[in-house]
């Protein structure tokens, strides 16, 4: 069976969820990545968990496309984290077909840490739903072994890995160092390109991540080294909001995009 491909919401965040779905489809992605809940509090962004017309409404789009979701995100595990709190946003994941669940950890106490994602397991379990831990540089959870020491301490046989090209980088790792990820532990990866200069500061990789990415093949990452370093049947997912496509249609953007995964996905199994 070919890789799942799927756009990632920030790629173009600025989109409601039906035009991501239907920029995905007219570009010819098979899945989606639906940013459903704001990963922290947002006035400017609309949730649509508990919202009945704008449910019923995606999933109506998304029988009408043929498009899939991936995951769901984003659910910030922070000191203050409520487990429970995440059961509607999980059941409307469960009933959009989602697989898995976008988790960032951005707590100073390894020990809740690993007892909220062990207990935030057991729930997605409920649903079918498997939580993917991912690390980023300018959180508390910062490193590949970092995600991978919650991952394994938690136990849950539903958890696993997102492994994001340009925060694998942005921490010092590299594509060598998924070979100590056992594979059923690598959920799915995102996917991006970006400068040769490393950002300096905290709030510099930030801004970096959330709005300044490349598409993959545009900058110095090793895209290709990266997929070749994932198991064959890995989802992956471009995420890459890029300021210089801004202007474009959705649907632009969307097959920009997905041309520039189908080029890269091609050079690495060349």
């Amino acid at each position: 069976m070919p890789r799942p491909v799927s756009l990632a919401h920030l790629t173009m965040l600025d989109a409601t969820p039906l035009e991501l779905i239907d920029a995905a489809s007219a570009s010819g992605f098979s899945h989606v990545g639906l940013r459903v809940v704001p990963p922290t509090p947002d006035p400017a962004w609309r949730s649509i968990v508990g919202d009945t017309q704008a449910e019923h409404e995606v999933k109506q789009r998304l029988a009408t496309t043929g498009v899939k979701v991936l995951d769901v995100e984003a659910f910030w595990m922070g000191p203050d984290f409520r487990v429970e709190a995440c059961r509607p946003a999980f059941a409307l994941g469960a009933e959009l077909g989602a697989r898995y669940l976008v988790v960032i950890c951005n707590d100073p106490d390894r020990a809740r840490a690993i007892d909220n994602f062990a207990r935030l397991c057991t729930l997605a379990a409920e649903f079918d739903l498997k939580p993917a831990l991912e690390f980023i540089p300018y959180t508390h959870v910062a490193r590949l072994a970092d995600a991978l020491q919650i991952v394994n301490a938690a136990g849950a046989p539903n958890a696993g890995l997102l492994i994001d090209l340009l925060h694998l980088s942005r921490s010092g790792g590299s594509s060598a160092d998924l070979a100590q990820v056992p594979p059923a532990l690598m959920h799915f990866a995102h996917v991006c390109d970006a400068s040769a200069a490393i950002p300096a500061t905290t709030d510099e990789l930030r801004r970096e991540a959330r709005g300044n990415r490349l598409y993959p093949g545009e900058g110095a990452l090793p895209v290709r080294e990266f997929l070749a370093a994932l198991p064959d049947s890995t989802p992956v997912a471009i995420e890459a909001p890029n300021p210089r496509y801004a202007h474009l249609s959705f649907a632009e953007r969307a097959k920009r995009a997905r041309a520039a995964m189908t080029r890269a996905l091609g050079a690495f199994s060349e």
